[in-house]
């Protein structure tokens, strides 16, 4: 899963460390979560609020785009 543009944390800009394993799926499971909540939103309808820019924007459900997970449920 790529994140999309503008969307990256400001904690992104910290120097990665190795992750163990379990941190790894930990990781995973959290960014899965994540994008499924955001297609969620898409499909009801709902608008998101993101960073971007350095600063917070609206996106609203037409603005977002459709995410392709594997394990669509």
């Amino acid at each position: 899963m790529t994140p999309q543009s503008g969307t990256k944390s400001p904690l992104d800009r910290k120097p990665q460390i190795p992750l163990t394993e379990l941190q790894q799926k930990i990781d995973a499971g959290v960014k899965i979560a994540i994008a499924k909540a955001i297609e969620k939103h898409r499909r009801l309808g709902e608008s998101i609020s993101i960073w971007q820019d350095g600063k917070v924007i609206t996106l609203t459900a037409d603005q977002i785009p459709p995410l392709k997970l594997d394990n669509d449920s």
